[in-house]
């Protein structure tokens, strides 16, 4: 005869002989039940090849082990990557993380949290979209489940922020650019969607002040996240127009620069800094496939790993110890320069 399929823990109880008290005990935390009963329950999974429904195990436990992970857009291979060193950390440390893609729409970041409270979650690591977001919602989903943001700061709420010094990145690449070669203009966004963006733009007028140049900011229109389309469009038409001041320019982003590199490209300049290149790009973030670009990408590298290890530590303490963050913190990585063959 067929075996019949085990469908929940009640009918694995009744054909392994053993309580359903002890087996959730043992799947809550299989070290808290004797070796030999233990045995026991790993042999019988076995025979019955019975998996326990992981989300319904955390959803009897007062406390579960679900941490939800939100990022504004999976499509971007920048927020894949930091999404998957913070979902590798929670995994590490025994938890399961639920990934969420936000789709670039901030009423979709909404919509995740609400989905989320369902599931219980210990804690949650968003990397929001800033300004857009919607504050109270955050602040209010952190008074019942803790937050720990990444990425993207919103001052003043939620437990903790962990991310990138964007003040000392864009200072480090400027000071670089302008020591090469002619100061850098400023290719961004009109409308950003990412608050980062903002502090870069501020980080490289204080910069230029600081190193006694004037600065000059050029805006793309379109506030999507198809930014290559925007920076090949938008960057390729300010360089049709020969609008930028200087022959190096410093994109707020890795794909907006890629964008560009495409645009250049099109109209023959040749971008880099040996001889006959008439034209320098350089970006920010080390986007996956920055260094894969035709030339390959100047930029400032995150460190995708101390921010996705350090978010998941402030969470996993505050778990640890059951109670809230008397005071909160902000932890801010430095960047680091990568001198590539672009500028």
């Amino acid at each position: 005869m067929v075996q019949k399929k085990i469908r929940n823990m009640e009918e694995f109880a009744a054909v392994s002989g053993i309580s359903r008290p002890t087996l959730s005990k043992y799947f809550n935390d299989p070290d808290s039940v004797r070796r030999s009963t233990r045995h026991k329950i790993e042999l019988a999974l076995k025979q019955y090849d019975y998996r326990p429904n992981v989300f319904a195990v955390n959803q009897n436990r007062r406390k579960t082990k679900n941490i939800g992970v939100v990022v504004p857009n999976l499509a971007d291979p920048f927020f894949s990557e930091i999404g998957r060193e913070v979902e590798l950390a929670c995994i590490s440390a025994g938890y399961s993380p639920i990934l969420l893609s936000s789709h670039g729409n901030p009423s979709q970041e909404r919509n995740n949290l609400e989905s989320l409270r369902s599931l219980k979650p210990a804690g949650v690591l968003l990397a929001p979209f800033g300004r857009v977001s919607d504050h109270a919602e955050i602040e209010s989903f952190n008074k019942d489940v803790p937050v720990v943001l990444f990425d993207a700061n919103i001052e003043g709420i939620c437990e903790a922020f962990v991310g990138t010094d964007n003040f000392q990145s864009v200072d480090l690449i400027v000071e670089y650019l302008c020591r090469s070669g002619e100061p850098p203009c400023f290719f961004e966004m009109k409308s950003p969607t990412n608050p980062n963006a903002n502090k870069r733009r501020q980080a490289y007028l204080e910069s230029m002040e600081r190193h006694g140049h004037t600065p000059h900011i050029f805006q793309a229109e379109g506030s999507e996240w198809n930014f290559e389309e925007i920076g090949s469009a938008e960057g390729g038409r300010f360089l049709s127009e020969n609008a930028f001041k200087t022959n190096t320019v410093l994109c707020s982003n890795d794909r907006l620069a890629i964008g560009m590199l495409s645009a250049a490209f099109r109209q023959g300049r040749r971008v880099g800094h040996g001889e006959g290149c008439d034209l320098r790009i350089a970006g920010h973030d080390d986007h996956p496939f920055s260094r894969f670009t035709c030339p390959s990408l100047t930029t400032i590298a995150q460190d995708y790993a101390a921010i996705a290890n350090r978010a998941v530590s402030t969470l996993f303490r505050i778990l640890d110890a059951d109670e809230r963050l008397k005071q909160r913190e902000e932890t801010q990585f430095d960047g680091k320069l990568v001198m590539r063959d672009s500028a």
